[in-house]
């Protein structure tokens, strides 16, 4: 009767080939049940050849155990638990059978024709839940037709999907590229505005300079004439005043000098590294080159420019080439606001440019307030849009607010407000969070 016990194993691996036929597994399974056909097979023979009956039913009640306890752990054989667990009374009976066999084999002989009738039961049992479990072989077999189908479905259709997503990827890049390439116009446009500005700013540290210089030369010729006549006291006293002299020098020469990086910084990338900034510096700075330069363009203009900096505002922590930027950008718009409203009122009329700072609950804030020509409703919305922009064509690129944006709410986590009323005024509000004193 031992022999059923691996005529079962072997049907067992006959079965789980003949359900994966249709299945996408299958390749995954093949070699490794070939491999388990042929292994029942020599091991049935080897165990009839050479053990006693009590190791054949023991070696292959256990062979067929292991057979089933792998297959209901695997995923892929899920839809065979059924069978698998048909097997079960088989290798109840083998294992009872060879281990009475074993310990007591006179108790065996005596009732060898129970054990044998459950073993042919326990066998006959397996083919009984075969046949029940077939239609739902069949179902299965069916939707793993279907699967396959839909899998080929599915390659097309992601093959079609790759070729578009390749498509959209290439048109976003050329997209992109134009982006940076518009985003570096406006760079140079704002740094256009600011190289006329700073020529004026740099102008008056020169000066300085070349005053003191020239004074310094003089005063220098004084004491050595003073040292020729023997005249110490006085030579020390203009010796006081050349070293006065050249600590203004000094003074200007480094504020030529500031002013210079902060034009190198403008023009050239953000490093994207935050310093702790005066923003009531880094705002007078901007507003000031932003006047002279629009100034330089158009001699008769003129405004109002009224600051007012709260004091002992703390640094905070910024990247200052971008806020300048930001500052830039909200500067040039105000003078652009009231230099169009001058044109129409005339003379009537008084540009005037606010700026103010403070700093309460844990936020800075910093206003710029113009009394242009203002904003309509309608536009409010629109006016952070990339290329959404309210100047003549040839005179904005529609990138400057929408810049501005970015660098304040996702390069600083703060917001830019704006408020305004058409023909009267216009308001941006940019807040900024401070520094936690407590960090």
């Amino acid at each position: 009767m031992e022999f059923l016990i691996y005529l079962a194993a072997f049907l067992l691996v006959k079965g789980v080939q003949k359900s994966l036929r249709f299945s996408p597994v299958r390749a995954k399974w093949a070699s490794l049940l070939i491999i388990a056909q042929w292994a029942t097979i020599a091991l049935g023979i080897l165990a009839i050849v050479y053990f006693h009956e009590s190791g054949k039913m023991l070696i292959g009640s256990i062979l067929l155990g292991a057979m089933i306890y792998f297959g209901e752990k695997e995923a892929d054989f899920e839809h065979l638990r059924a069978f698998f667990k048909a097997h079960y009374p088989l290798v109840a009976a083998g294992l009872l059978a060879g281990l009475t066999n074993l310990v007591a084999p006179e108790f065996f002989e005596k009732q060898d024709s129970y054990f044998n009738f459950a073993i042919v039961g326990a066998f006959v049992w397996i083919f009984a839940r075969r046949a029940a479990s077939r239609r739902q072989q069949k179902e299965f077999d069916l939707v793993s037709q279907q699967n396959m189908m839909l899998d080929k479905l599915v390659a097309e259709r992601t093959a079609e999907l790759t070729n578009q997503k390749n498509e959209l990827q290439q048109t976003l890049e050329l997209l992109q590229t134009t982006q940076q390439q518009l985003i570096q116009s406006e760079k140079l446009a704002s740094l256009g505005e600011l190289t006329a500005g700073i020529a004026h700013e740099i102008q008056n540290p020169l000066n300085f300079v070349n005053n003191f210089s020239e004074v310094s030369m003089e005063l220098v010729d004084e004491m050595a004439e003073e040292l020729s006549k023997g005249d110490k006291e006085e030579a020390m006293a203009i010796a006081g005043d050349i070293k006065q002299n050249l600590e203004k020098i000094i003074h200007h020469g480094k504020r030529a000098d500031g002013i210079v990086k902060g034009m190198l910084q403008h023009s050239r990338a953000s490093n994207g590294i935050k310093e702790l900034t005066d923003i009531n510096v880094l705002a007078d700075e901007y507003l000031r080159l932003a006047f002279h330069g629009l100034r330089a363009k158009d001699k008769s203009f003129n405004a109002d420019l009224v600051t007012h900096f709260e004091e002992g505002l703390p640094k905070i922590d910024v990247v200052p080439q971008d806020i300048g930027r930001v500052l830039l950008n909200l500067f040039t718009n105000a003078f652009f606001a009231v230099q169009k409203k001058q044109a129409i009122c005339g003379a009537d009329y008084k540009p005037t440019i606010e700026v103010s700072t403070s700093a309460n609950n844990g936020f800075l804030k910093v206003k710029v307030k113009d009394n242009g020509t203002g904003i309509p409703d309608e536009l409010k919305d629109k006016i952070m849009q990339p290329f959404f922009t309210t100047k003549p064509t040839g005179e904005g690129t529609g990138l400057g607010l929408s810049i501005s944006y970015d660098i304040i709410v996702k390069g600083h986590g703060g917001q830019i407000e704006v408020s305004s009323k058409e023909n009267e005024y216009t308001e941006f509000i940019i807040i900024l969070p401070l520094p936690d004193p407590n960090l």
